[in-house]
């Protein structure tokens, strides 16, 4: 019998511990989870949109994983009475100069063998009646679900088919004990024979934790969301995103409607001061140490720094938010917003200043290490899980 340890209770790190128990009946699966709950972070703070795989390079990880994923996330959901709806997605552009980009988007989302069409701004209208744009991409396989549901989902048919869900549990560091390998965290040690990392904001401490040096150091970025008040919701029929600009690492804030009936409107894209700094008031002095000796993130920063201090005073004024929706609906006004939940995403950055683009995967001697997972992992948490297990030692 194997035993393997996962540490993280996110939807990666449920996926991979239900896979193993799935594939390998006779193993032995501890799930490590820092908080008093499943879901906490990443997973349970985003806007619960299951992805196509539009941007992403062709044949790369995100681009393959993501198409599949899509598919078996409303699968699995279909088969575990969880609300999900496949509503298709409207990528906008607001002026003729994002013509060629939303032209360029079309053409990889057909590499990527999605279902999409061009269409013009009167055929955009009978999607989304309040857009205003001269031309738009419909992607007819994005989704909505509670991703939140889809994790508890997982973690109660993972223990029933025989794993342990240990909450309130820090992993702390590992020792190698002859084909063993020694875990110790704030409960007490147990022991393993494979170690899974998929500790999302902290994978690359823990990886670090596990002697293992990652290629990218996780910089955090909050995502601040505003709701639409109820009676403005109707503006917004599903999702309605703009043409991003490739010369900036993120997507533009845009409209989502949630599998409840209410509707996103975000996220931005600013420095968070902590690894789980949620508002501009939390900091941490180790994640902002960390961060002022890794010279990617000076890197970075010089790369794109009038991108951030745009996002900087969006965070600060709900007017110039509101005036980025309005480019998309225009009848939208900062009277109609509410603050949201705000999310912090894990990115991984080389030491060049680079953001790594796709799913990063470390393996080591008995060991895996997920070290960059931002979105689409939710999407693709199945079919990551999949390939992941596929590459375990039985």
């Amino acid at each position: 019998m194997t035993r393997y340890v996962v540490i993280g209770g996110g939807i990666v790190g449920l996926a991979v511990a239900h896979r193993i128990i799935l594939d390998r009946p006779d193993a032995e699966v501890t799930v490590l989870e820092k908080e008093p709950r499943l879901a906490a972070h990443q997973t349970g703070r985003n806007s619960g949109v299951i992805h196509a795989g539009v941007y992403y390079q062709p044949g790369s990880l995100k681009a393959r994983l993501c198409r599949a994923g899509s598919q078996s996330m409303v699968e699995f959901c279909a088969a575990n009475d969880i609300p999900v709806q496949v509503c298709g997605k409207l990528i906008v552009a607001t002026d003729d100069s994002e013509l060629p980009r939303l032209r360029a988007l079309h053409d990889r989302a057909v590499a990527n063998g999605l279902p999409v069409k061009l269409i013009d701004g009167a055929q955009a209208r009978e999607y989304e009646p309040a857009v205003r744009c001269v031309g738009g991409l419909h992607v007819a396989s994005t989704g909505i679900v509670d991703f939140t549901a889809v994790c508890q989902a997982l973690g109660r048919l993972a223990v029933a088919a025989g794993a342990t869900i240990r909450l309130n549990t820090r992993f702390t560091g590992v020792r190698v004990r002859g084909g063993e390998q020694v875990v110790r965290t704030t409960t007490g040690e147990l022991v393993a024979d494979v170690l899974v990392n998929c500790a999302g904001l902290y994978s690359d401490r823990v990886a670090g934790l596990a002697g293992v040096r990652p290629a990218a150091r996780i910089i955090p970025f909050r995502g601040e969301y505003y709701e639409l008040r109820p009676e403005r919701a109707s503006l917004v029929r599903g999702l309605i995103y703009p043409v991003p600009d490739p010369r900036f690492p993120f997507l533009g804030v845009h409209l989502t409607r949630s599998i409840d009936g209410s509707v996103h409107a975000g996220p931005n894209a600013v420095l968070a001061l902590a690894r789980e700094g949620y508002s501009w008031t939390k900091g941490n002095l180790r994640d902002l140490a960390d961060l002022a000796g890794y010279p990617g993130f000076w890197r970075l920063g010089s790369r794109h720094l009038g991108y951030g201090l745009a996002e900087v005073r969006r965070s600060l004024s709900r007017q110039r938010f509101a005036r980025s929706l309005a480019r998309l609906v225009p009848e939208l006004t900062e009277a109609d917003l509410v603050p949201g939940e705000p999310g912090v995403r894990a990115q991984a950055v080389g030491r060049d200043g680079s953001l790594v683009d796709d799913f990063l995967i470390a393996e080591g001697d008995r060991q895996v290490h997920v070290l960059n997972a931002p979105s689409p992992a939710a999407t693709s948490s199945l079919e990551i899980a999949r390939h992941i297990v596929g590459r375990l030692p039985v």
